[in-house]
Order: structure tokens, then C-alpha cells, then sequence
């Protein structure tokens, strides 16, 4: 199943993407959003996790972590999509990262016998979204 002219990077326009692209795709869109909001607003992004203020440090930080991170892992992603020969490795790096991402999550849970809403809505999206780039991994 193909989509026309669904994705176009600078300098490269795919003229299509197959359905096993989807989770790249996703995870693509997904780490943008978080890289941008990050660098624009990082209080947003500690007040879901009771966080209500931040100094210059604390800013810089989010920043960095969500922020730089993220926008890193979008252009990664990017090149997946667009570098077949670098796809798996990618992929596969990319869900060990959210795979270790959700088990600290549930380390934690277990530490303190109990996981917030936005905690566990992240736990859930990252456990999800390391699966889907794992199967993109194995089929390449």
C-alpha cells in the first residue's frame, strides 16, 4: 500500500511510502514535536510531571535533553527514511532507547508503588513506539 508524495525532505522527495515506513514515519513527527515544544517551551513539558517552575539551569536542561535530543532523533529518523542502507541500524537503536526509556519508567513505578497519569501515558507510547521501530528493524 502506497501513499503519493506522502514525505518530502529537502533535497530528497519520496514519491511514496510503504506501510512498514509508517512507524518511522510516526516516530518521525513524534520526536519533532517533542524537540520543538521542548526548545520553545520547556515548562510545558515539566508541568506534566508536577514540575511547576524552572530555573535558567532547569530550562537549559530541557532544552538539551528533550530538545536537542529529540530534534536529533527526528533527523534520524529522517535518514531512515530516506537511507535504506541505515534503516535497521537506526531502528534499532532508536526502540533500545525507548525500550530503556519505559523500563526506567518502571523501575521507578516500582520504586515509589505508584506511576502518574502523564508517566504512564509515556510509559505506553514509548513501550508501543519501541515495537513498531523493532519490527521496522527486522523487516528493513
Amino acid at each position: 500500500m502506497k501513499a503519493r508524495r506522502l514525505l518530502c525532505v529537502y533535497p530528497v522527495c519520496m514519491t511514496h511510502i510503504d506501510l512498514h515506513h509508517a512507524p518511522i514515519f510516526l516516530a518521525l513527527i513524534l520526536a519533532l514535536v517533542m524537540g520543538l515544544g521542548s526548545i520553545v517551551a520547556p515548562i510545558r513539558v515539566t508541568r506534566q510531571f508536577d514540575i511547576v517552575t524552572l530555573t535558567p539551569a532547569g530550562r537549559n536542561e530541557v532544552r538539551a535533553v528533550y530538545g536537542g535530543f529529540g530534534l536529533a532523533m527526528a533527523a534520524m529518523f529522517a535518514t531512515a527514511l530516506l537511507q535504506p542502507d541505515l534503516r535497521s541500524g537506526i531502528c534499532l537503536t532508536a526502540a533500545a532507547a525507548l525500550a530503556g526509556m519505559g523500563g526506567g519508567r518502571l523501575l521507578s513505578a516500582g520504586i515509589d508503588r505508584q506511576i502518574g497519569r502523564f508517566p504512564l501515558f509515556y510509559l505506553c507510547l514509548e513501550v508501543i513506539l519501541a515495537g513498531l521501530l523493532f519490527y521496522a528493524a527486522k523487516i528493513g
